[in-house]
């Protein structure tokens, strides 16, 4: 196991074990426990009381942070021709149709999300055994299959993002920069946890927020108190 330096040591000592911290304390605290150099992730975990294999159980949904994720989110469009200049001045990194599924499936992945319209996804549907498991593969749940491509390319751009539950129960999420403010940090987790509260299924039974922490890349979790954050 590596050896933790001093910095990360010193990190360590300042999350008490066993403690739940506010949600405005923890969005503090994470920014004072990050030793990266770089500008890290500032990430959410939250455990369920749920079943995701029950499809009645399955938490998905979209969430506009207030202050964007901190991340340069490197959009792909895949439209008809007459839609193309509409994307490109929305934003789109990569623009395009046939050629673009060929590198699919091919095996190139290079984007973060891919927006189409419906009148494409029997050629984009294809595509799911490369895209599925990478989570890439549009969905008209989350806005990503539209026929206003324009406005799905600037909201993903401004900080719109997808969540759902993984098999063992968990959102995992990126809500910002360390180098937010720990306000944005706060208002941002706020926002994604008032939407999941939002989305609890009528199926799940029992206590619905098992766990939340917060943490940045490398950094210790920090245990949220589920009765500070407003709103779930």
């Amino acid at each position: 196991m590596a050896r933790l330096t001093k910095n990360q040591k010193l990190a360590l000592s300042k999350v008490e074990a066993g403690k739940s911290y506010t949600l405005k304390d923890a969005a503090e605290l994470v920014k004072d426990i990050t030793t990266t150099k770089f500008d890290a992730s500032v990430d959410l975990d939250i455990r369920l009381g749920v079943d995701p294999r029950k499809a009645n159980q399955m938490v998905r949904g979209i969430a506009t942070l207030p202050h964007g994720t901190g991340k340069t989110v490197r959009v792909l469009v895949l439209c008809t021709p007459d839609k193309e200049e509409e994307a490109k001045a929305a934003g789109a990194d990569y623009v395009g149709l046939d050629e673009y599924i060929t590198k699919i499936e091919g095996g190139w992945t290079d984007v973060d999300i891919i927006i189409t319209m419906p009148s494409v996804m029997a050629k984009v549907g294809r595509l799911g055994r490369v895209l599925g498991p990478r989570g890439l593969m549009p969905n008209p749940k989350t806005g990503t299959v539209t026929t206003d491509i324009a406005k799905a390319v600037e909201d993903v751009k401004a900080g719109k993002i997808d969540f759902r539950v993984d098999k063992t129960g968990i959102i995992h999420t990126s809500i910002g920069k360390v180098s937010f403010s720990a306000d944005k940090i706060y208002e941002n987790a706020l926002e994604i946890l008032q939407t999941i509260s939002r989305l609890r299924p009528a199926a799940a039974k029992g206590v619905y927020f098992k766990s939340i922490y917060l943490s940045s890349t490398m950094s210790p979790g920090i245990h949220i108190e589920n009765k500070s954050v407003e709103g779930i």
